[in-house]
Order: C-alpha cells, then sequence, then structure tokens
C-alpha cells in the first residue's frame, strides 16, 4: 500500500516521508501545502439563490445564454449529451422562473416596508394597515415558497446533470482505453469541486431533512452503490489500520462485504475487501444553518475529517460548525507536535466530515 508519492501514509501515515507518527505525517503537509489552506477554508460569498446555481465551475444566471450554459457540461459521449442538453434547458428555464419569482417577492417586500414607514409616520396602527400587512406578509410567505420550490427543482437537475456525467466518465474509461494516472494536484482539485458542488438541501416548511444530510447518518439498512465515494477502514501492508477515501466498487449481500478502490491509487492496486461496519458513506446533501442547524455537526464533537491536501481521514474535535450554507467546518485535528494535542483550526468541507464511532482519544 505505498502511498509516499500520493500524499497519503502508509496506512495512512506513509505517504508524508513515510513516518509512522502521525503527527509528523500531518505536519509535513502543513509545509508542503501551507497556502493551499485557503481553498478548503470560508471566505465563500453567499450569493442570492436567484442570481447564482452553481454546477461546479461555470455559473448560471439568468442573463446567461442557453448556449453558455451547455457549454458548461464538457466533453460527453452522444448518448448521454442529448439528456444532459434536455436537463440544461430544463434548468436554464428553472433560473429564469427564479428571477421571476424573486422579481414578485421583491414587489412585496417593498410595499411592506412601505407601509410600516407609513404607519411610523402616522404614530399608530389602524385596521386598514393591520389588514392590509396581514395580507401583504400572506402574499410574501407564498411567494417565499414558490421561489424555493423552483430552486428544489433546479438543484435536483444539477444533481441529476452531475450523475449523467460522473456516468459518462466511467464509460469512458471502461471502453477499453489505458487508465491516464491523475496527478495528484487534479486528484485534489476535483475532491474540492466535489465538495463545493454538493447539492444544498433546502427543506419545506416542517420537514426534516433526510439521512445523509450532512450530519444526519444514513439508515441503518442503507447500501452505498457502485462509484459512492466513502469512508473505508482498510488494512496497510504494515498491518496498520487507517480511514481513506475509497470508491465502491461493488457490495456482496451474501457475504456483507464491500469491494472498495483507494480513490488515490492505481485502479485495481489498492482494492480492499471489507465488512459493512467498515464503511461509512458520505453525505450527499450539505445542510443548511440558517434552516437546518441540528443536521451539523455540533461545537466540540469528535468526527472524522479529510485532512486537507490527502485522501485520509484523521480524527478531530468540531471548532466551529458552518454558519452560511456554504461555508466549511472548522476542525482541529489530534495532533501530538502541539502542547494542546490538537492542530490550529483547519477548514474541511461538510462532504468530508462524518461521525467518529471512538469516543477514547487516541
Amino acid at each position: 500500500m505505498a502511498r509516499g508519492s500520493k500524499g497519503k501514509s502508509g496506512n495512512d501515515k506513509e505517504a508524508k516521508n513515510e513516518s509512522s507518527s502521525k503527527s509528523d505525517n500531518k505536519q509535513d503537509v502543513k509545509t508542503e501545502h501551507k497556502t493551499d489552506k485557503s481553498d478548503n477554508g470560508s471566505g465563500k460569498s453567499s450569493e442570492s439563490k436567484a442570481d447564482k446555481i452553481s454546477t461546479g465551475s461555470p455559473t448560471l444566471s439568468a442573463s446567461s445564454s442557453c448556449d453558455e450554459v451547455k457549454g458548461a457540461i464538457g466533453v460527453v459521449p452522444p448518448s448521454s449529451r442529448e439528456k444532459i442538453q434536455t436537463l440544461l434547458g430544463a434548468l436554464f428555464k428553472n433560473v429564469k422562473d427564479i428571477q421571476v419569482e424573486r422579481d414578485r417577492a421583491e414587489h412585496n417586500l417593498t410595499n411592506i416596508h412601505k407601509t410600516h414607514e407609513k404607519m411610523r409616520e402616522e404614530g399608530k396602527v389602524t385596521p386598514y394597515y393591520r389588514q392590509k400587512l396581514k395580507s401583504l406578509y400572506s402574499a410574501a410567505t407564498t411567494d417565499a415558497e414558490a421561489e424555493a420550490e423552483v430552486i428544489r427543482s433546479a438543484l435536483d437537475k444539477i444533481k441529476e446533470i452531475k450523475k449523467l456525467q460522473e456516468k459518462s466518465a466511467k464509460q469512458k474509461h471502461d471502453s477499453g482505453r489505458p487508465k491516464q494516472i491523475m496527478r495528484r494536484g487534479v486528484l485534489m482539485s476535483q475532491l474540492q469541486q466535489n465538495a463545493t458542488t454538493l447539492p444544498l438541501w433546502v427543506s419545506k416548511p416542517g420537514e426534516s431533512p433526510p439521512p445523509l444530510c450532512g450530519a444526519v447518518p444514513a439508515d441503518s439498512n442503507y447500501i452505498s452503490q457502485p462509484e459512492d465515494k466513502v469512508a473505508a477502514r482498510v488494512k496497510g501492508q504494515d498491518g496498520e489500520e487507517n480511514w481513506i477515501l475509497a470508491e465502491v466498487v461493488h457490495f456482496d449481500a451474501h457475504t456483507g462485504k464491500y469491494e472498495v478502490d483507494d480513490v488515490d491509487a492505481e485502479e485495481g492496486k489498492e482494492r480492499h475487501s471489507i465488512s459493512r461496519r467498515r464503511v461509512v458513506p458520505l453525505p450527499i446533501w450539505k445542510a443548511n444553518p440558517e434552516t437546518d442547524p441540528g443536521a451539523l455537526f455540533p461545537k466540540k464533537m469528535l468526527v472524522l475529517a479529510l485532512y486537507p491536501q490527502t485522501t485520509c481521514f484523521y480524527r478531530a474535535l468540531i471548532d466551529e460548525p458552518p454558519k452560511k450554507p456554504l461555508d466549511d467546518y472548522s476542525v482541529l485535528f489530534e495532533d501530538t507536535s502541539y502542547s494542546t494535542g490538537y492542530s490550529p483550526p483547519l477548514m474541511v468541507p461538510q462532504r468530508y466530515v462524518i461521525a467518529c464511532k471512538e469516543d477514547k482519544k487516541k
């Protein structure tokens, strides 16, 4: 399980100067990638849902042309291209509809503001103003719900487009062509993009976040599907066990075991057959801190988090949970090289923070 060239330790530590010490392992990553920490941090602006819906690097806005939107999908096989173009056409309509709904809502909000101004000028609340405000607030609530519904529809289409893109890439790879070795920088960028474009769960009034939304665990009978990314506890050549980022190849219902591939290795070179209890599915939705704070890990909770610029999960404490939809977690990794026993705060996306079943500190 040679990882020295991939930044992932030999059990998960050999990757950083092949040291048996986890703290030395992490220290090397901090030195080599010090300038990359900000890429995993916050500092992202929470732009209006109506003005921007991200599918990755491109931006879709109400002023975008349909051709520009279609250009965001990249090169895909003809069989998938038609489906993606159809979805993009529907997504483009959703984006325009979002702007329409927002304009309608803005009109009502402006009237609410003007009514309150008149009430302040007159210094009293008359039955007329009371009834008018009741009607305006009712209309504003209806408008907000309509906008949220269109946004949910757009997010569903984005999710489906991503699935088709991933399927197309898999089919291209399975076509018999030799697998290209992915450069480490490209892999890290891809993992960051996958985290950034993870769909945001938008709850309906009174609706609870579903399993695998943020910190909400999967159902007890949940089975990860082929190509799903998971955290997998595997044993290295030196016998030490570590949590790595892996891709599901197959689940055998008779043996109750998964076959998973290490994402940071050539295909088949590091395939593991492990029991179901050694696999933890990753979140498939981001939790919205503003509407579903209970779906996030709280401050000081022990978790497993993907260490920045590696493909290994380490134990950490939540320093600060996300405060806005685009924010990441701030976590403190266990690290004996520091007097406190923990690293300085590092930013990790919701996609790569999962529950830690071990309560005792190592």
